[in-house]
């Protein structure tokens, strides 16, 4: 039998408007969006004490650290986002590397996705 591997998932939303540069459409001006966004951390060790990977409450309030930055913001305007364009590929993965240092040591983030509407989404990871 194999070695087990749990994965947690969140999902948490934000608000905010961008615009996306040489676009060549309505999306180089500027809108808005209540962004989704989802988070899968994973790991193979539980907490022996409470036996779960890190708890959901305390993974929501790390991604609403990150978010927070971006969250009621026009995007363009972060230092993010002055030179890379804040498509839902590059906020994605400003998430990630912005959760990434600050999860416990035995989680590691395996993906972050960000969606601009339910039919549609960009995932990031490291590999």
């Amino acid at each position: 039998m194999g070695k087990g591997i749990w994965t947690l998932t969140i999902t948490r939303d934000f608000s905010a408007s961008h615009q996306l540069r040489n676009y060549g459409g309505k999306c180089e001006r500027m809108h808005g969006h209540n962004f989704g966004v989802e988070v899968n951390v994973e790991g193979e060790k539980l907490d022996e004490k409470v036996q779960y990977l890190m708890d959901f409450k305390e993974l929501k309030k790390l991604t609403d650290e990150v978010l927070s930055e971006l969250d009621h913001r026009h995007l363009n305007e972060l230092d993010a986002f002055t030179e890379s364009n804040p498509s839902s590929e590059n906020i994605a993965m400003h998430i990630y590397r912005g959760l990434a240092p600050r999860l416990p040591e035995n989680v590691r983030l395996a993906s972050v996705s960000v969606s601009e509407k339910a039919s549609s989404k960009a995932t990031y990871r490291e590999v």
